[in-house]
């Protein structure tokens, strides 16, 4: 469990990048349920001092994958179905040598953001996957919506509408392209960033990662005030950064609770991406 010494990351970090990617794998001996080496036994695997392990635990204590009971050590979580945090798991996936990445939200703006490390990784050569292909599944929002819309009686309003699709467009442009010109520059076989937009309002949104885990939450509603197309207005809005996200992963069989969960999560969204939707125009 040596560290690389060319990751310009803290060693804290570093330890929790392996233990979290050993777990989120569940590699013999971090499947869940397991115990994890003690801290002083990792602190020797790693050769790093006993203060980075405990700072790499409280890492993965706080991303909800260990439990530690006192006086008898850290633990992988058995319950898979939790509120987690989306980032380190993007970057677990960008770790498999194909990489699939399927959405269904409002925007993609978390998952913009989620997957900027990753693809910084594969230009830096610490990740080398040999493909990557991104499917979004968005609003139209050319056409009225539950939300965005005014306070004022629920009322449709077109510069909302116009506000939002700015924003999907921007977030759903930066992945494309930041994914697109790593096949540009040779970094891997194949990129290929797929768009697509459906006539339902996005009230909740969804991640399927390499076809083995997924992730749900439902997005909250909130009151804003902002100045838009230079008017103000009262709206409810979506508030994506809000959303608590629930992680679902393959289990050993097709009968586990998670297992079933993704299946049915992939055919809801093959589903819609093969029916109702159609390509995104600019």
């Amino acid at each position: 469990m040596n560290l690389d010494p060319d990751d310009p990351r803290p060693p804290y970090q570093q330890v929790s990048s392996v233990l979290r990617a050993a777990i989120l794998t569940k590699k013999e001996g971090f499947a869940p349920g397991d115990k994890l080496p003690s801290g002083p036994e990792l602190a020797r695997r790693f050769t790093v001092a006993r203060g980075t392990v405990d700072k790499a635990l409280d890492l993965l204590r706080g991303e909800g994958l260990i439990i530690t009971r006192q006086g008898s050590g850290s633990f992988v979580r058995e319950r898979t179905e939790r509120p987690v945090g989306l980032r380190p798991h993007i970057e677990a996936a960008f770790a498999q040598p194909h990489v699939t990445i399927d959405f269904a939200g409002f925007s993609s703006e978390t998952l913009h953001t989620a997957m900027q490390e990753p693809l910084d990784k594969i230009r830096s050569g610490r990740l080398t996957p040999k493909s990557i292909a991104v499917r979004l599944l968005l609003p139209d929002t050319t056409v009225p919506m539950a939300v965005p819309v005014l306070v004022d009686g629920l009322s449709d309003d077109v510069a909302l509408r116009d506000r939002a699709r700015n924003i999907a467009l921007t977030n759903a442009g930066g992945i494309q392209h930041s994914v697109g010109v790593l096949a540009e520059y040779g970094l891997v076989d194949s990129a290929k960033v797929e768009v697509r937009v459906h006539k339902a309002s996005s009230l909740f949104k969804l991640y399927i990662l390499n076809r083995s885990e997924a992730f749900f939450g439902f997005y909250p509603l909130r009151e804003r005030t902002l100045d838009v197309d230079g008017q103000s207005r009262t709206f409810f809005d979506v508030t994506g950064k809000d959303t608590t996200l629930f992680h679902h992963s393959a289990g050993p069989d097709d009968e586990t609770l998670g297992s079933m969960y993704l299946q049915q999560a992939q055919l809801w969204f093959e589903s819609v991406w093969n029916t109702i939707s159609s390509e995104r125009q600019p």
